[in-house]
């Protein structure tokens, strides 16, 4: 957002002290215009806040398990919006707070297009750390509980989607079917030359990274040679391969977006579990699907900054919280 104000104010050759009018002006249009610009730009990383309007309700969120229980048993489309603190139950870090270093390094400095570019060896050593240790890891009870719901409501004639921050993919190791994620998977990989994407669970996924990638602040680079990195398997290309996630600063994958808007507008019942809400534009969705007055269950250790927006809270571990909210309804008939 800040760097689309910068653009209007520049391209316009306005001095922002001399034209706060224009500014401010700049500033409404912006807000305008944002929910559709989230869609249509689908930055990963943005500090733009959602505002309270006039179609919220003020009431705090309750933590009414009987009731949100009722809700659940009439719901015909349901969205699950998960995030890291999901993943973290099962032992995967966030890589924010304690976590948010490799090495020496940010691990949101190292996840990006241009440190890919400039040291394509240091970040493959990343990325391959973090894929043998999802690799490693197991679903835990929220992801059991969400695979089990799914397939249960299947049967009769409900849906359930998730819309996914996570990229280690145990989701999907638990059994879920309709997973759409947002961020990318670490189980996948996409070439730099051709685009060609494939899903790859090797492990090592090269020789040159066997036993490469470990976290200790003294441990050196291997500087390893681009032409032993991960390579296109494409017949006549042999192109350099980069994980298949989004980098910050990268945008988002369209068709993932238009597939997530559709849930969000069809959806009559929406949790957000072990999400932040800090991370744009996945922080939108729960307040945007609230706006159209469908209740959204917030499950967390702790309050998040968009907490109020929703009908419900229920605090705590979401492989204790979660297993009783997505079970078996008495009035479900199987």
């Amino acid at each position: 957002m800040r760097v689309f104000l910068h653009d209007i104010a520049t391209i316009s050759g306005i001095n922002q002290k001399r034209n706060w009018f224009f500014f401010m002006a700049a500033l409404v249009l912006t807000m305008l215009l944002h929910n559709r610009a989230v869609f249509a730009l689908g930055l990963r990383m943005c500090s733009a806040r959602v505002r309270r309007g006039p179609w919220m309700d003020t009431t705090r969120p309750n933590s009414d398990m009987s009731e949100f229980r009722e809700i659940f048993s009439k719901a015909k489309h349901i969205a699950i919006i998960t995030g890291a603190g999901v993943s973290a139950e099962s032992g995967v870090p966030t890589f924010r707070g304690d976590n948010e270093k490799w090495r020496k390094w940010q691990s949101q400095d190292l996840a990006t297009p241009e440190a890919f570019s400039r040291t394509p060896s240091r970040v493959w050593e990343f990325y391959h750390y973090r894929r043998e240790m999802a690799l490693n890891k197991k679903p835990n009870a929220a992801h059991l509980a969400i695979a089990e719901c799914e397939a249960r409501l299947r049967k009769q004639g409900r849906t359930v989607v998730v819309i996914t921050q996570c990229i280690d993919d145990l989701h999907r190791k638990a059994g879920s079917k309709h997973v759409l994620k947002i961020h990318g998977s670490l189980m996948e990989t996409r070439c730099v030359s051709c685009g060609h994407v494939t899903v790859n669970k090797r492990s090592p996924i090269c020789a040159a990274l066997k036993d490469k990638g470990a976290p200790g602040p003294d441990v050196a680079d291997a500087q390893i040679p681009v032409d032993k990195l991960p390579r296109c398997g494409e017949s006549d290309c042999h192109g350099l391969l980069r994980p298949n996630v989004v980098f910050f600063g990268e945008t988002l994958d369209s068709h993932i977006l238009t597939k997530v808007e559709k849930e969000m507008e069809t959806c009559d019942l929406c949790l957000v579990v072990g999400t932040s809400s800090i991370v744009y534009p996945a922080a939108m969705f729960g307040p945007q699907i609230a706006s159209r007055g469908v209740p959204v269950a917030e499950f967390n250790k702790n309050t998040t900054p968009k907490t109020e927006y929703f009908t419900h809270h229920f605090q705590g571990p979401c492989g204790t919280t979660l297993p009783l909210a997505l079970a078996r309804h008495e009035s479900e008939v199987i």
